[in-house]
């Protein structure tokens, strides 16, 4: 079995290839997904978090709006989630990908927007990197809900930039010609490496 890591910057179509990559036989894990199940009622996370940040737990979940405000402009409450929730999702996708071996999957991919920021490649056999440019990044990631030009900058800003993914990665695939070219560009990959 092959592992994945599939990376992009916020609005480069990472979360797209994910599926077209399920739709070829891949199994997906999503650390965003991981991370989600750690915080909701009866996850993994909500009782370290609330010693943390008792103030963005109610009702026995984590309020992720809450949880943000926090975190978000003040990088020492943002290194002290990460210490919390990294070992538990690392352990997660372990676990993923143990369970794909054993069930004999051709392909699992590990879906991680901060992949080579976390050293989480060297748990994959290759990395694919979603890229498109800048403006149609800002278009997309524009016209999600909540979200402003100043925040998508301070998201950029934390993670490596697009240009050092796309030299670090085993593979680059252009999302900005359309999701039809984005499906082919995996077919010949995979094709090529003898997926």
């Amino acid at each position: 079995m092959i592992v994945i890591g599939l990376t992009g910057s916020i609005g480069m179509g990472k979360s797209t290839l994910a599926l077209q990559l399920a739709s070829l036989g891949a199994k997906v894990c999503s650390a965003d997904a991981i991370v989600h199940q750690l915080m909701a009622k009866g996850g993994a996370a909500v009782a370290e978090v609330a010693k943390a940040f008792p103030q963005a737990v109610k009702d026995g979940e984590v309020d992720r709006k809450a949880l943000g405000a926090i975190v978000f402009n003040d990088k020492t409450q943002l290194k002290r989630l990460e210490e919390l929730l990294h070992p538990l999702v690392v352990a997660a996708e372990n676990q993923f990908v143990w369970e794909q071996r054993r069930l004999g999957a051709r392909m699992a991919v590990l879906d991680i927007p901060l992949l080579f920021e976390t050293g989480a490649e060297q748990r994959c056999d290759v990395t694919l990197v979603a890229s498109a440019p800048f403006f149609l990044q800002k278009q997309r990631v524009l016209r999600r809900p909540h979200m402003s030009e100043q925040k998508f900058l301070q998201i950029l800003r934390s993670q490596l930039s697009d240009r050092n993914k796309r030299r670090r990665a085993d593979k680059v695939v252009l999302t900005g010609l359309g999701k039809s070219h984005s499906f082919r560009t995996l077919v010949t990959w995979l094709r090529k490496s003898g997926l």
